[in-house]
């Protein structure tokens, strides 16, 4: 997802003329706000170590210079993008209890020899934990009814044992419901507890990055109100509200406060700090609570922003995004 400026030199004689095009984005003036619960799903580029153990007084993955966040992406030049296709080749191939790694660590490719260990009951033992697959829960911030992108989240998914960004192979969006909320407290940010129904598919991720997640929306456009898309100007200090769930499947508005405004266009992120007034809200969460990233923000009947962040030691108080990075952002 990166910005590109393309620049066309047109030279006659000894006249040079730049052309710099400005840049143009298709998303719509007005939008459909989320504020639904929704699973996700992401499958990664590549199985990433996410922990290192010991086997026989030995750490095979740490001899072998492997380190968390690396993304095995071959064994023995076959390539390999889930833990099944990883144990295939390690069980298919003809290594005398050695192979030959190839990962992927800060856009660098490598490769290196892990030794294995075989156990008792024939399974070899690699000394490294893996993943290839993210799960999680957040909230839906749009729907372009023209192009059919949504937004969700606000920020990156993070995979927490490593804090590596996650690289989207694929994946998809799809409903789920809030069972409990586990309050927030100065300190400690609480949860949503979700229950998940992953066949019904809301839509597929194509990206992850700092201003959220993106991608097609397959399910059928909710007919729902739209809001007009506020630029970053048109958004004041004082009262507007966020839409989120904390019950179920209910979308609810709650009143909050917009107490700072960044609008330093090299930042795009934490452009919103807000203070969450409504006594509802409030008393069942106690504040931002995990789960509540991508909720929407509204203002003067326009969508400005969504939820990001949370004031750790102030758990009333939260950040938000201006939602046109996120628009622009959803159609890099």
């Amino acid at each position: 997802m990166f910005y590109k400026k393309c620049k066309n030199m047109l030279s006659v004689f000894l006249i040079t003329l730049f052309f710099i095009p400005n840049l143009v984005f298709a998303y719509s003036n007005y939008i459909i706000p989320g504020g639904e619960n929704i699973g996700i799903q992401i499958n990664t580029k590549g199985v990433m170590i996410v922990g290192l153990y010991k086997v026989d007084n030995s750490y095979p993955g740490r001899d072998a210079g492997l380190k968390l966040g690396d993304k095995i992406i071959a064994i023995d030049n076959k390539p390999v993008s889930n833990i099944n296709e990883m144990v295939l080749a390690i069980n298919s191939a003809n290594h005398n209890n050695k192979i030959m790694i190839k990962y992927e660590r800060n856009n660098k490719i490598y490769t290196t020899s892990l030794q294995l260990v075989k156990s008792t009951d024939n399974v070899y033992k690699t000394g490294l934990y893996v993943k290839d697959t993210i799960n999680g829960i957040g909230t839906l911030t749009y729907i372009d009814p023209k192009t059919k992108i949504y937004g969700a989240l606000g920020h990156e998914i993070i995979e927490k044992t490593t804090g590596q960004k996650v690289e989207v192979k694929d994946g998809k969006i799809f409903k789920s419901g809030v069972l409990s909320i586990a309050k927030s407290n100065n300190g400690s940010p609480g949860e949503k507890n979700a229950r998940f129904y992953s066949n019904i598919v809301y839509g597929k991720i194509k990206e992850n990055t700092n201003a959220g997640i993106f991608g097609s929306y397959t399910a059928i456009i909710p007919e729902k109100k739209v809001y007009k898309v506020a630029e970053p100007s048109e958004v004041k200090l004082g009262n507007a509200s966020i839409l989120t769930v904390i019950k179920d499947e209910l979308v609810e508005e709650f009143d909050i406060e917009i107490i700072r405004l960044n609008n330093n266009q090299t930042q795009k992120i934490k452009n919103i700090l807000f203070n969450i007034t409504d006594a509802k809200l409030l008393d069942a969460t106690g504040g931002i609570v995990q789960g509540m990233s991508g909720s929407p923000i509204i203002q003067n009947e326009m969508i400005v922003g969504a939820v990001t962040h949370v004031v750790v030691d102030e758990t009333t108080k939260g950040y938000g995004i201006f939602i046109k990075y996120m628009l622009e952002e959803g159609e890099n």
